[in-house]
């Protein structure tokens, strides 16, 4: 049976320059940025200053945090497709995906809290969820689509359905458009080329996010340093950070 390196060989549309890890260390700080401006500035600087609470800024500082605010989203865009990426790269390279679905499930619950005091301001609100519940439906589908392709390739259509639908129903952060572009990623993953084009095709309602595949095609198909824990930590925790320090400025 042939590797999956050897699969790929030849096949890079760009040099091959970041491992796993790389990238993954890359979307952390990606999504930092983009949850800065989500977070400390929408729900901060600017939802004060609408609102007129007694810590808002001044008009002048208000309007100009919310310029930065337009830069650190539009930068934040980034982020997701390469999280999307390494899931279906941990999908393929995984020796136990029920063990990596349960990760999944239990860090979501873990991050919900977190993710709602740092979106909302409350302790739990169920209309919208964190972005983990996105990345399992979305292990859940592709796993799905993978064992009932074994019967008969139209099969695996009912697992994508199922994943979309479920993605549009609980409403998780990027709803089914989130399970789409996982679903892409994984049935065009050994086309760089085409899985590019469908990728973006999937992304045109955040046409900015499409710069993700400049360093997702430079991915040299290794691993990198072990970071396995880091992103299913990091999330939780840094929501938490953003919002203490949101709190403490605002009180909101």
């Amino acid at each position: 049976m042939l590797s999956y390196k050897s699969i790929y060989r030849g096949k890079s549309l760009l040099p091959p320059m970041f491992t796993g890890s790389a990238l993954k260390l890359s979307a952390l700080i990606i999504m930092l940025i983009d949850h800065i401006g989500a977070v400390i500035l929408e729900q901060g600087v600017i939802r004060s200053y609408n609102q007129q609470l007694p810590a808002a800024l001044s008009y002048p500082a208000s309007l100009f945090c919310s310029q930065i605010d337009q830069v650190l989203r539009g930068i934040g865009r980034l982020a997701f497709p390469i999280f999307c990426f390494l899931l279906v790269e941990g999908f393929f390279h995984t020796s136990d995906k029920k063990k990596y679905a349960f990760r999944l499930f239990l860090f979501a619950l873990i991050s919900e809290i977190p993710f709602d005091l740092a979106f909302s301001g409350s302790l739990l609100e169920f209309s919208y969820q964190n972005v983990m519940f996105t990345l399992l439906f979305g292990l859940l589908a592709i796993w799905g689509m993978e064992r009932t392709r074994l019967l008969h390739p139209l099969l695996s259509l009912l697992p994508a359905a199922a994943g979309l639908l479920v993605g549009w129903f609980f409403q998780a952060d990027y709803d089914w458009r989130g399970i789409l572009l996982i679903i892409v990623l994984y049935v065009f993953y050994r086309y760089p080329l085409e899985k590019t084009i469908a990728g973006c095709l999937c992304l045109l309602w955040e046409p900015l996010a499409c710069l993700a595949f400049i360093p997702l095609n430079m991915y040299n198909h290794q691993k990198g340093q072990g970071m396995k824990y880091l992103f299913y930590l990091f999330y939780p925790v840094h929501l938490l950070i953003l919002f203490g320090i949101r709190y403490a400025i605002f009180q909101i």
